[in-house]
This record gives structure tokens, C-alpha cells and sequence, in this order.
């Protein structure tokens, strides 16, 4: 039997962007096994973003500009999620930067390398003013002449937390009149809080995820490795259409958070840890499962629940307007009255972290931190879990993602 196997109708798993499809399992295991057979692609269900959407965030930045005190002049943004959020542009990290300068007024500016204008234009969706610079150029001194045209001389800009130092040091450099100051407070506020677009499709990530897994688990053998049942869960996405990709950890590296090196082989009675998702149009599930091959051990059994009862107090801890770090709390009091306490000494790591169009990170990296509220419509991961048993290595954890939260009634 396969422990846990079903979850709450929400729950959700972290995108393992950087797996690749279509890698079939080998050792012995041959193709993807029947419990596969009713995979399908996403087809037509996928609605991608829209340039509306990409445009209608623009003019949102700029508005949190306008309405902040003191006010921000501009926005600096460098390639990573934030550049795809607001711009629809995916562009990998180089020496040569490409950013997006969004003045608090008018239209958004592009500064890329001269080589790389023409690719840059095919992915623009929107009006925007182009600066190419030249090999010998310094490209953060081209984006302060773009913004001194403006009249923008004595500002103070935002810059997006994922961007490289070098470059908000260059930026500094070229403009000691500017104020350089983290952009959180307008990117958070714009991409804290999902639009009913971006929720249906982490809801599809999710679903998508949840099948696979329940393939996975059906299709489990005494002998498999991680790394044969890590091939499933590509094989299964792939059969999808998808790209994702999963954690595995067997037996006694499940009491490990993040895994083992260690080559493993699943028998009777281990513990079966799948920590894994995919990305439908960018935006992320994160699941993870927690089985067993055969009867479960009693000790697992017992602690599983234990789990689940603190992430459906965390669940209903989730409200619009409280401290995030209560969630936290209502979920770390229920291992912990449980026997499993102090503090991290088995729930080993904060609750959640932020999921969307980016895995993790500043926009949702607060539910053990005190200062934060939860937001409508924002979306989080609810990671409880127990890392190991006394007196054995083992561990336990269900993890689901909360879209959106309840009103505080």
C-alpha cells in the first residue's frame, strides 16, 4: 500500500525547472509502466498570459510607484522571474545585462546588448524605448542617460532583489545622484497577490503533478532506486508535455530534508519521499508525498498523522491579515505537543515558502518570520513535516500549496 498517497484537493509541489523530459526509465524497468497509460497532455486547458496581462502589470508597478511614501522614480529589473513577470521576456543571466527600466511615469525601457537587440525585439510584447549598447559600452551607464533624458537626474530606484551585485554596483557607480534602493516594496506588492489567470495555472501544475505522482506510487517495485523512480516522474511529465522532475528519497534518507547522495534501493516496509513538480507556463506546483511500500510501520503511521493534523492547522491558520509566522506556529504546536519538540529539533525548517511564478524566494519567504501578513490571494507552500523518528532514521512530509487565503472570521 502506498501511505498517503491522496492529499487535500489543493495541495501542490515545487517546480524542478532544470530536469529534462523524456528521460524513460532504465535497470531493468523498460518503458513507462500501465499506470501511465492515462496521462495526457494539457492541450487546450493551458491559456497562457496574455500581453494585456504583462502590459496591465506595467501600469500596476508604476501606480505602487506613485503611491508609495517616499516615492520611487524607477525600477530597475534584471533577468530572472522578476523580468519575466513583467515583460513576458525570458532571457538567461550573463556578463551582458539586458534590464527592464520602468520610470514611474511613461513608457518602460529596454537596455540590451546591440548583438542581441533584434532576439530582444521578437519576445517584446509592448511599446517601449530601446537602448542598445556596444561592446565597449557600459550598459548601466546607458540605462542612467536613458532615465536623465527623462529628466530623471536626483531619483530614487528600485532594484529587483535577483539582481547580480556587479550590476546594481555598476548602476551605483554611474549615477551617484541616484538613490539605489531594494524594489520590495513594489515587487512584492505586484507579485505577492495572484490573479485568478495565474492561480488557474498553478492549479494545472498541481494537477498535473498529482497524477504523475499517483502513477508513480502505482507503479512502485522492490529493487527500484531514487534514481529509477526519479526517471518515472520525468517520464510521466514528459508523456505530459511537460517539464518537471522530483526529489526521491527511499527509507532512511527520508529523514533527510533535501536528500542523499547515497545510491539506495527500495524494500518492503521503507518509507517512499517524493518531493517534486512541473511548470505550466512558468508558474510552479510543489508536492510532496510521503508512501510506503507494503504495511507501514506503525511508528510511520502514527507520525504521518501526527503531520497531517499540522498542516490542517496550518491550513486553518491561513487567514488574510495575520502574521504569516502564525502559520508557522499553529503547525510546529501540533508535532510539538505531539512529542516531537522543541522548536526545529524534528520539524527541522520553516513551514512554506513562496511559490508562483517563481519557485521561492523574497516574495513569499516569510512563514517563520514575524513581520509579514498573510494576503489574499497570495500563495505559499505548507511544508510540515517530522525529519526523523526517535530512535530511527525516518521521515514524514506532506507538502501542499495554500492558494489563497480565508478572510479572518
Amino acid at each position: 500500500m502506498a501511505l498517503g498517497l491522496a492529499g487535500p484537493a489543493d495541495a501542490l509541489p515545487r517546480a524542478m525547472l532544470g530536469s529534462l523530459p523524456g528521460a524513460m526509465p532504465e535497470d531493468g524497468f523498460g518503458a513507462l509502466p500501465a499506470a501511465f497509460s492515462g496521462l495526457k497532455p494539457l492541450g487546450t486547458r493551458i491559456h497562457p498570459i496574455t500581453t494585456d496581462e504583462f502590459h496591465e502589470r506595467l501600469q500596476r508597478a508604476q501606480k505602487v510607484m506613485s503611491e508609495l511614501s517616499p516615492k520611487y522614480d524607477a525600477l530597475f529589473v534584471a533577468p530572472g522571474a522578476g523580468l519575466y513577470y513583467f515583460t513576458g521576456i525570458r532571457w538567461g543571466v550573463s556578463e551582458r545585462l539586458l534590464a527592464l527600466v520602468l520610470p514611474r511615469t511613461g513608457d518602460p525601457i529596454m537596455v540590451v546588448p546591440a548583438f542581441e537587440e533584434g532576439r530582444m525585439r521578437e519576445k517584446l510584447r509592448f511599446t517601449a524605448e530601446v537602448r542598445a549598447w556596444q561592446e565597449d559600452e557600459c550598459p548601466t551607464k546607458i540605462a542612467v542617460a536613458a532615465l536623465a533624458d527623462r529628466g530623471i537626474r536626483t531619483a530614487r530606484i528600485g532594484v529587483e532583489e535577483t539582481a547580480e551585485f556587479t550590476f546594481f554596483d555598476h548602476l551605483r557607480a554611474a549615477a551617484p545622484g541616484l538613490e539605489c534602493v531594494s524594489a520590495d516594496a513594489v515587487t512584492i506588492a505586484c507579485r505577492g497577490s495572484k490573479s485568478a489567470h495565474e492561480l488557474e495555472l498553478m492549479r494545472l501544475a498541481c494537477e498535473a503533478t498529482f497524477d504523475v505522482f499517483r502513477a508513480v506510487f502505482a507503479s512502485l517495485k522492490e529493487g527500484m532506486s531514487q534514481d529509477d523512480i526519479g526517471k518515472l516522474v520525468e517520464g510521466g511529465f514528459s508523456k505530459m508535455d511537460l517539464r518537471g522532475g522530483a526529489l526521491v528519497l527511499l527509507g532512511a534518507s527520508a529523514a533527510l530534508p533535501h536528500g542523499t547522495i547515497k545510491p539506495q534501493k527500495l524494500k518492503e516496509g521503507d518509507v517512499v519521499l517524493i518531493d517534486g513538480g512541473c511548470a505550466v507556463d512558468g508558474y510552479a506546483s510543489d508536492v510532496t508525498r510521503t508512501g510506503v511500500l507494503g504495511k507501514p510501520p506503525e511508528k510511520v503511521a502514527r507520525v504521518y498523522e501526527i503531520v497531517r493534523k499540522a498542516q490542517d492547522a496550518a491550513l486553518d491558520a491561513a487567514r488574510a491579515g495575520r502574521l504569516s509566522g502564525t502559520v508557522d506556529d499553529a503547525a510546529r504546536k501540533v508535532i510539538t505537543d505531539a512529542g516531537y519538540g522543541p522548536d526545529y529539533k524534528f520539524f527541522t525548517h520553516r513551514l512554506g515558502h513562496g511559490i508562483g511564478d517563481l519557485y521561492s524566494g523574497g516574495v513569499w519567504d516569510a512563514l517563520r518570520r514575524r513581520h509579514g501578513h498573510c494576503r489574499g490571494w497570495a500563495s505559499a507552500t505548507l511544508d510540515a513535516g517530522i525529519s526523523r523518528f526517535v530512535g530511527e532514521a525516518a521521515g514524514v512530509r506532506p507538502l501542499s500549496v495554500h492558494l489563497g487565503w480565508k478572510k479572518n472570521t
